[in-house]
């Protein structure tokens, strides 16, 4: 019962997260209406709707990063990818998250660092803590580790990552 319910639960949070990001690019759109109402209709520059769409747009690209941006539709090099075999691929793989994974968790204790230590800076207008703004990054880094490590487990248990199809609409087309 478990089982039939964990790939449910999946599904019904990836859906809640690309409703999310939904919502912060509608409120980073309306942001920018209204800075240009204020701006240039009403001449009264207001300096919050900067401020947010920058918070928005920094967490609309890490939170899809980390969340909803599945393997297929990240953007690389597929001229030399395709025309290797699954083995290889699989290699390749493993050689990629291998360096992802030794590199993100090098930064990990300085990106805390640095981020921790933003609580000392606040925003202008918005008066949001920078070690809340950069949080985000933090969870980044922890889901792409996490990612990476259930790439490579899969690639070493011999499961081939799929062919690549340039009919099939994706992140690059």
């Amino acid at each position: 019962m478990l089982q039939k319910r964990l790939p449910d639960l999946g599904a019904w949070l990836y859906r809640r997260a690309e409703n999310l990001l939904a919502g912060m690019l509608g409120a980073m759109f309306a942001a920018f209406l209204l800075q240009i109402v204020f701006r240039y209709v009403l001449n009264f520059p207001i300096g919050w709707t900067n401020e947010i769409s920058v918070v928005l747009w920094l967490w609309l690209v890490l939170f899809g990063a980390a969340f909803v941006l599945r393997e297929e539709e990240e953007i690389r090099f597929d001229l030399i990818y395709a025309a290797v075999s699954g083995r290889t691929r699989r290699v390749m793989v493993v050689a990629a998250a291998a360096c992802l994974l030794i590199l993100y968790g090098m930064s990990l204790p300085a990106t805390w660092d640095y981020v921790t230590f933003m609580k000392v800076e606040s925003m202008a207008y918005l008066k949001i803590r920078f070690d809340l703004l950069f949080s985000i990054y933090i969870v980044f880094v922890l889901a792409a580790i996490a990612r990476y490590l259930w790439l490579a487990w899969r690639a070493l248990r011999g499961d081939a990552p799929g062919e690549f199809d340039p009919t099939k609409a994706g992140s690059g087309v």
